[in-house]
């Protein structure tokens, strides 16, 4: 795509955002659901598969070109974004270790919006690494499938589950094993896990697998790569992803802080002419822009095969997300106590933002990522 077609694109998206997404964001703060329309349109405007190559019948940006939309994206609602963010990336996973039947069985309708697929990894007795305690046992061509996810986005409404287990009796990473878990499998109980703080329509499930059965023919890669699968093909470009979520979250909140100190007057003067709000203003845009090209660095590291971009990944996003943290909370305090009640959007904004550092591992995940390196 040429920057005129791209800069095109981009109005679109922000005038998307600005407009419908707004309105779709006041229906699902209102019900606490996202509507079904939400997914269909993001849909028909190609917003759900511009990550993935032309020839899978996606838009063929490139990933730092990906990441200027996934930052306006992410100055809507947060459950918009996380419908965006998910179906551009976790069909990378997928693909990496897909046969040509697999390919098109999973993963060309996951980019064509056809089918929900969610990233099942977390788990409530484990961490989110080689500690996996859900376990198959291999009888014939099938897998039976036992154990507990939780956290799963999209886990409640989906086609397919992207899991990641071990062979039961193995130990560490060599056990590990992808699989595409259908939806409707006997032997799994479904469990939704609403009322969240931030991040309201987004589903999310407690999953409990009782010998549930999933061909041998579902494994993505060999016996041993399933970490493989989960780490490098999503994860570390998702974090990368999600640091840029904190950028356009962030982004959005000093709008807001901007827009208010500018129009709120007391004492006869606008609160952007007192000292101590223009230099929180100021510290936030400092904030944001370094975020940005923190963010945009570990991208390209990783579009060229860097060995540094699962490290950078984890930098980027431990950092935005601590910037995040320290722009929403200046920008609520700009906003004084009116921000402090639902009818400003402020509140939302603050709210969604705590919800990202959980999101692709805690902030404690990355510094042991990043210390790993510092001190091998």
């Amino acid at each position: 795509m040429d920057e005129t077609a791209f800069r095109a694109l981009a109005e679109e998206v922000e005038d998307f955002v600005r407009g419908p997404g707004e309105r779709y964001a006041e229906q699902i703060e209102r019900t606490g659901e996202v509507p079904a329309g939400l997914r269909q349109e993001l849909r028909e405007r190609g917003y759900l598969s511009l990550a993935a190559p032309v020839e899978y019948g996606g838009r063929g940006l490139d990933f730092p070109r990906y990441l200027e939309l996934v930052e306006l994206f992410s100055m809507s609602h947060a459950s918009l974004r996380m419908i965006v963010h998910v179906h551009n990336g976790v069909w990378r996973a997928i693909d990496q270790f897909a046969t040509a039947e697999q390919r098109n069985r999973f993963v060309l309708p996951a980019i064509a919006g056809d089918r929900v697929v969610a990233f099942t990894l977390t788990e409530p007795t484990a961490g989110t690494g080689a500690d996996l305690r859900c376990s198959v046992k291999q009888e014939g061509d099938t897998y039976y499938l036992s154990g507990e996810k939780h956290l799963i986005t999209f886990g409640v409404h989906c086609d397919y589950w992207l899991l990641f287990a071990r062979i039961e009796g193995t130990i560490g990473k060599d056990g590990t094993v992808a699989l595409m878990v259908p939806r409707d499998t006997p032997g799994v109980l479904v469990r939704s896990m609403s009322n969240t703080m931030g991040v309201r329509g987004t589903d999310h499930a407690h999953l409990v697998f009782d010998h549930a059965p999933v061909p041998v023919a579902n494994r993505l890669g060999e016996v041993g790569q399933g970490l493989d699968v989960a780490l490098g093909g999503f994860l570390t470009p998702s974090r990368i992803s999600v640091a840029m979520t904190c950028v356009g979250l962030a982004r959005r909140a000093q709008e807001l802080a901007v827009a208010h100190a500018k129009g709120r007057v007391t004492f006869g003067k606008p609160l952007s002419s007192r000292q101590a709000i223009s230099f929180a203003l100021a510290e936030n845009a400092t904030d944001i822009e370094a975020a940005r090209q923190l963010t945009l660095h570990a991208a390209r590291q990783w579009t060229a095969g860097d060995d540094s971009a699962a490290t950078l990944s984890s930098m980027a996003k431990l950092n935005a997300v601590d910037m995040l943290s320290r722009v929403t909370d200046k920008a609520l305090q700009a906003h004084g106590g009116i921000g402090f009640w639902e009818s400003s959007p402020i509140e939302r904004v603050y709210r969604d933002a705590r919800a990202q550092r959980f999101e692709e591992g805690t902030n404690e995940i990355q510094k042991t990522v990043i210390a790993r390196e510092v001190l091998a």
